[in-house]
């Protein structure tokens, strides 16, 4: 589950105990949630972070290595609350199919904007300023809930293999990465693509055109079982 987005704490002193520490470190990625909501990930700096929780940023870094270690961990949260979700949508379908498995997923993930900018951001930014130790521990919250999935989507459609609904996985959660950050423009950008007609076509609805491409490859991969 997210960390409240809404928090801001002040007049930290130094952690004496291990609840206190995790305290410390749920109200610091409470506040680097709440401004990557309002800002964009990119937007928000470790400074940004520390005065948020009313912090100098020398402390802060007592409780996290990197400004990418904070996203980082909220990215891993963001997995963790949006594969049960996902996994509840699935199950509730009443009839399973490579177009309604395609739509449950897309509108799951465009529904979750910060999770989808995060998504886009792990693998360029955030696995690459953080220790090793880091990224196994996010690695592992990944893999664990990617196999949930997998397991719901071949429950749903049993001809899909392991294999394809683990592709079907990395694909649905690039694709929203990626193209949110192209429907999510400065807004000197968005004011150019609505100037020109002829740049209509950067103007991305992101929910449509990942279910459209989703149920393309879900379609593609049970006909495929069928043959």
């Amino acid at each position: 589950m997210y960390y409240n987005e809404n928090v801001t704490v002040t007049g930290f002193q130094r952690a004496r105990s291990a609840s206190a520490k995790q305290q410390r470190e749920d109200a610091i990625l409470d506040a680097a949630l709440s401004l990557a909501t309002a800002r964009g990930i990119r937007q928000v700096t470790l400074t940004d972070i520390a005065e948020a929780v009313g912090m100098h940023k020398s402390a802060l870094l007592r409780y996290f290595e990197t400004r990418e270690q904070i996203f980082l961990r909220l990215t891993a949260a963001g997995w963790r609350e949006w594969s049960p979700a996902l996994r509840a949508s699935i199950d509730a379908l009443p009839e399973p199919r490579p177009l309604t498995i395609a739509s449950a997923i897309a509108a799951s993930l465009a529904s979750r904007p910060v999770f989808c900018d995060l998504l886009a951001q792990a693998p360029l930014n955030l696995e690459r300023n953080v220790s090793l130790e880091s990224v196994l521990a996010f690695k592992l919250v990944t893999l664990e809930e990617v196999a949930d999935i997998s397991n719901t989507l071949r429950g749903a459609l049993p001809a899909l293999t392991e294999r394809d609904t683990v592709d079907i996985i990395a694909a649905a959660t690039s694709l929203s990465g990626a193209l949110f950050q192209m429907a999510t423009p400065s807004p000197e950008i968005a004011e150019l693509y609505g100037s020109d007609p002829r740049l209509a076509h950067a103007v991305i609805d992101v929910e449509p055109r990942v279910a459209r491409m989703l149920a393309a490859m879900i379609d593609g991969f049970v006909s495929s079982a069928r043959h």
